[in-house]
């Protein structure tokens, strides 16, 4: 193919040149081809791996050189020497006699460049070939990639990198290829290849380490093999990629939902790295913006924009506070380069100004923000001003074209002015408004830290839990989406709807709101409009608990958006079908047990407590286990810190039983010990009446028990455990979520193969085998596309036989590898007819089980079964309602062996006669009965059938008759 003509400094250094003229040199790479050059050709082949040289990939070039010069220039290369020969000739033929007429050899190179592009460019345009932002050298490593490992255009390759793979003790130094769904290697030293390729949705351990002899290492794990990856140039970089790309595969198997590239990415810098594809740059874009996201509780689809390091005026303390300005299309937020100092989030929904103040020694390249609110903010020592304010003046222009309907948000309970304590925290909420400013744009400090460890005011608690949580942004750029979710969903009756009326009268009934039809209603229709709003989640036990807690504080619209932020942002896959995001933490929350109470693991590890109360604890956030004027104050925490908070309480619970635990003897004595403790935490600050507890009154036995005070629990979990840092879950929540997500892909194999193993012949190693193939052909056709969307072929609520099914193009890909028919000439109309006779409801897919009950025929079925699966195929589906009932099986099966009389052919249909010959039997279905050919040969056949068949008059009912057409040869 023709290349953008490149120059070459040493034209035969390891090449050897087959053709040559006065202008243009052919020559091939040394060791490539027949006899590999000896141990030369062995050396350049290890060079080209080890350099990451082109020539791996396109072994043939064409040199253009003028005859006095000593400077070459690459104009075309190919894989293979056809291809470089056609490029040869038509030089030969187009360019030489037309370079002989010129006497300057500048303008002679300058016209071959220029011929050069102009067919490239030509060849683009005819092609319909895009411009990108990935640069030559990556495209070369692409096709690398693709020629090495045998991998389709579909499959995009994000980076690679040099390192060494450990087989066995030996080392071999090669290239990691890192595409969206595979993990690939490969080297080539002295004529030895190495390759590996393993899928990211197999991986099950990941995780990067550091011995005395490998300093820096990546170890990969899967359900059968480890794999350990060393000499990085920056594992760091490296080991996040892994990380990112296995938890897009983790996904996948979760929701089914295939990647796709996002198109709208800035273009590449000039001084860009020249390696970095613009498929790395829009994963880098992607973790960028989820750690923004997560930082200031931002809603899902925001995107970051960019950052830069600035200061910001605080007016509290009058201080110029360093840390990093974010900008994105909807909210310009700043967080000190201390985390604790200070934190602001400026929705632009709420700037009325954004201006350049006059700079000074004092305050360089100075920029003020005002708000609605009368607020103005004062960013200071910005490094590229004019530019930053040209963003934010863009989109504030596209955030005025929208229409945002905000109303103040007040409290749903009026304020306890006889209780001093709830005065005083009013009064002090109060004060901080005026010192910090109130609402979104509210600067949050320490101070807010400790006003919250204090307990929100209950006439306040609607409003904060909106603002710390990030509902209120979503609900006001949302208006009326609640109000039409809950018309939409009104009347409509689904799996989620039931579960949800069965449940609602278990929300809170110790509570008075929850005793009447209004408070059931009001939860009814928010638990149904989000699960219209989110049908993967729908509606999952614990939700009802939750919500009905939300309602008692806040109104029905802010109740919708708290919970969406619960189950969509704050508590990630909590309450899909598998509470996967619980198990997660689950096994977290083992970890951080291991670290900080060592000496209580081992005990709980062995009685199984812990996976026992964390789903309990984590996924009703207490609220099931503690009295109610108690557990609000952890939801206080929980809306302001996030999941930290729960894990230290967590922690806190089992540090202070920690010698009664000890002494446990089974798991039933540990729970009641927690129970009883989490029951007799205690809020004195409550001006609620008291509420009874459930879980109380269950397990009391009577006998007193000390009690304990919430916010003192509280402040010891932040003195004892405040040091959890939420990157650092989020690291062990990553390690966690391939353990959980595998260990339930194998629960789902385990239980699929218990179910049809007494249906089938097939053995369990050999079911277990099938159904992975049948799985991955599955995955295999969401990452590189498929005739029908694979969200439609997989779904984790049917029954676990049912969850993966494939289409008809997938079928015909197993149908080649395990059917033994596949060797037939017909091998693809064969498998359409299987696959039309196997998908018993017509929907165009089939599951693991109709598979496996046409391949146990096939491979296992003797000849009466396979005769009669043959039989079955040959049936038209479209024209069953035509068909009459056969008076038996033998006169049924008599067809196949039966002669055309010309009375019968001439009544045949004038579309089948005109079908393409494609060499199967030919059939048609009769409205009267033919008489019976003596067919000898057949007669002991035919007559054990018969009486085989007459105990399953059943099975049989559905036969047509057939009449055999035979054709004629020309």
């Amino acid at each position: 193919m023709w290349v953008n003509p490149e120059e070459v400094l040493l034209a035969s250094a390891l090449w050897m040149t087959e053709r040559a003229n006065p202008y243009f040199i052919l020559q091939k790479r040394k060791g490539h081809g027949d006899g590999g050059g000896g141990l030369a050709g062995l050396l350049v082949g290890t060079l080209d791996v080890v350099l990451d040289s082109s020539a791996r990939v396109a072994p043939y070039r064409i040199l253009y050189q003028t005859p006095d010069s000593l400077v070459y220039w690459t104009i075309a290369h190919g894989s293979s020497r056809k291809e470089v020969t056609e490029n040869w000739e038509w030089l030969e033929q187009n360019l030489l006699q037309t370079l002989s007429i010129f006497e300057n050899e500048n303008d002679i190179t300058t016209f071959v460049k220029g011929k050069i592009q102009g067919i490239i460019a030509e060849y683009n345009k005819s092609h319909e070939i895009r411009e990108d932002d990935d640069t030559d050298k990556f495209k070369e490593a692409i096709a690398k990639f693709r020629k090495l490992f045998v991998m389709p255009e579909e499959e995009k390759l994000v980076n690679y990198y040099s390192c060494s793979y450990w087989k066995g003790k030996v080392p071999r130094q090669g290239w990691l290829y890192l595409s969206i769904n595979h993990l690939c290697f490969y080297s080539y030293l002295l004529g030895k290849e190495a390759k590996l390729v393993i899928r990211w949705a197999d991986v099950t351990q990941l995780e990067k380490n550091a011995t005395l002899l490998l300093p820096d290492m990546v170890r990969v794990s899967t359900r059968c093999s480890e794999h350990v990856f060393s000499v990085f140039i920056n594992i760091n970089e490296t080991f996040k990629l892994m990380e990112q790309l296995a938890n897009i595969a983790m996904r996948q198997l979760l929701d089914n939902k295939g990647f796709e590239q996002d198109r709208c990415l800035p273009k590449l810098k000039k001084n860009s790295p020249k390696k970095v594809s613009a498929l790395k740059r829009d994963l880098d874009a992607r973790a960028k913006s989820e750690r923004y996201r997560a930082l200031f509780r931002l809603p899902k689809d925001e995107k970051l924009d960019g950052h830069t390091d600035c200061t910001l005026w605080t007016p509290f303390n009058k201080m110029h506070i360093l840390g990093q300005m974010f900008v994105s299309t909807n909210y310009i937020c700043f967080t000190s380069k201390e985390e604790t100092i200070c934190s602001l989030i400026i929705p632009l929904r709420e700037v009325t100004i954004v201006e350049k103040a006059d700079s000074c020694n004092v305050l360089p390249s100075p920029l003020s923000i005002s708000t609605k609110n009368k607020m103005t903010f004062l960013f200071a020592n910005l490094k590229d001003r004019d530019f930053l304010v040209q963003r934010i003046s863009d989109f504030l222009q596209q955030t005025t074209s929208k229409i945002y309907f905000e109303r103040e948000i007040t409290g749903s309970l009026s304020s306890s002015d006889d209780e001093a304590k709830e005065f005083l925290k009013e009064q002090a909420w109060k004060n901080h408004f005026t010192e910090y400013g109130q609402g979104v744009c509210m600067y949050r400090t320490e101070k807010t830290k400790e006003l919250v460890l204090q307990g929100i005011p209950e006439n306040m608690r609607g409003e904060l839990w909106l603002l710390f949580s990030g509902a209120i942004n979503e609900m006001a750029t949302h208006p009326g989406y609640y109000e039409d979710l809950v018309e939409k969903s009104m009347g409509k009756y689904n799996l989620a709807t039931e579960e949800i009326e069965r449940d609602l009268h278990r929300s809170l009934p110790e509570h008075p709101a929850f005793q009447n039809e209004m408070g059931i209603a009001a939860l009814r229709r928010v638990l149904t409009a989000y699960a219209f709003r989110n049908p993967n989640i729908g509606y999952c036990q614990a939700m009802n608990i939750v919500t009905s807690v939300l309602l008692l504080y806040a109104k029905e619209e802010e109740a919708f958006w708290l919970l969406v932020a619960l189950c969509e942002r704050m508590l990630p896959d909590y309450y899909n079908t598998r509470v996967v995001g619980a198990l997660v933490d689950q096994g977290v929350f083992e970890e951080l047990a291991h670290v900080y109470v060592p000496q209580l693991y081992d005990c709980m590890q062995a009685l199984g407590v812990i996976s026992t109360i964390s789903l309990s604890w984590f996924l009703t956030l207490f609220l099931s286990v503690m009295p109610f004027e108690s557990a609000v104050v952890v939801v206080d925490c929980f809306f302001y810190e996030g999941i930290k908070v729960i894990f230290q309480l967590a922690l806190s619970v089992l540090d202070a039983n920690i010698h009664q635990l000890l002494g446990c003897k089974d798991d039933g004595e540990a729970m009641t010990i927690l129970g009883r403790y989490l029951d007799n935490v205690t809020n004195k600050d409550s001006t609620l009446p008291p509420i009874p507890h459930l879980h109380s009154l269950l397990t009391d036995n009577g006998d007193p028990h000390p009690e304990v005070d919430i916010f003192k629990l509280v402040r010891i979990s932040y003195e004892k455990f405040g040091s959890i840092r939420a990157d650092v879950i989020e690291q062990m929540r990553f390690k966690q979520r391939l353990r959980v997500i595998q260990a339930i892909e194998d629960t789902t194999k385990r239980n699929v193969v218990r179910t049809i193993v007494t249906e089938t012949p097939f053995s369990i190693d050999e079911l277990e085998e099938l159904y992975t193939l049948f799985k991955a052909e599955h995955l295999t056709s969401c990452y590189w596309g498929s005739t029908s969307n694979p969200m439609s072929r997989h779904d984790p609520s049917l029954p676990y036989l049912e969850q993966y099914r494939i289409d008809l193009e997938q079928f015909k890909v197993l149908f080649a590898l395990l059917f033994p028919w596949a060797c037939s000439t017909h091998a693809d109309d064969l498998a359409l007819r299987v696959f039309r006779l196997l998908d018993h409801n017509t929907d165009a897919l089939i599951n693991f089980r109709e598979f496996i009950s046409g391949l146990s025929v096939l491979c296992h079925g003797d000849l009466t079964e396979k005769l009669k699966f043959l039989y079955k195929i040959h049936i038209l589906p479209e024209l069953h309602h035509e068909q009459e009932e056969p008076d038996s099986a033998c006169e049924a099966t008599q067809y196949f062996f039966e002669d055309i009389t010309p009375e019968t052919s001439s009544g045949l249909d004038q579309k089948n006669r005109a079908e393409k010959d494609d060499g199967f039997v030919g059939v048609t279905f009769k409205s009267e009965k033919v008489k019976k050919m003596h067919t000898p040969d057949y007669r002991m056949y035919l007559c054990l059938w018969n009486q085989e068949t007459k105990a399953k008059l059943e099975n049989m009912k559905d036969l047509p008759k057939l009449n055999q057409v035979h054709q004629k040869t020309n």
